[in-house]
């Protein structure tokens, strides 16, 4: 069975399942899902900028009252146990946790702990992140030992 480690930041939408399911054809995968949910005050500015970049003004003016930190644990649950429920529906076999801190460390020690074969990154666009090389699947490819795919979730769930 390949074992695949998938991060991602929110619920997974059904063009994300259905992408990630068919990825390997028929070979039986074992999902290992890792969540974080929203970072800190400091990522909100971040966030902002990725929103007027992709030319979502309305999102980025709400930043602000997007839930964070402790107060986002209880989304984050729901949208794992969500997207757990739909890789299972869809043929594959998945767990998960969520991740409060330093999620790259908690990431490199999963795929140690499953032996997975690779690891796929499946967040929205991160382009400030992303043009410095400091988003999660850049960073990863140099301290987790498998291949890194970086996905770009396909819409809003």
């Amino acid at each position: 069975m390949f074992t695949s480690v998938l991060m991602i930041e929110k619920a997974l939408t059904s063009a994300d399942v259905e992408f990630v399911t068919t990825l390997h054809g028929d070979e039986e995968v074992f999902f290992h899902v890792l969540l974080q949910p929203r970072g800190d005050q400091a990522d909100r500015l971040l966030r902002a900028i990725d929103d007027i970049a992709l030319g979502e003004i309305d999102e980025a003016a709400r930043e602000g009252e997007t839930p964070e930190g402790e107060d986002a644990k209880g989304q984050g649950e729901q949208a794992l146990d969500v997207s757990l429920r739909a890789l299972r529906a869809a043929g594959g076999e998945a767990a998960g946790r969520l991740v409060e801190d330093q999620p790259l460390d908690a990431l490199k020690a999963l795929v140690a702990e499953v032996g997975a074969d690779e690891v796929i990154v499946l967040t929205d666009p991160h382009y400030v992140e992303e043009f410095f090389h400091r988003d999660w699947a850049s960073r990863a490819r140099h301290q987790v030992g498998v291949p890194v795919l970086k996905l770009f979730s396909h819409s809003k769930a």
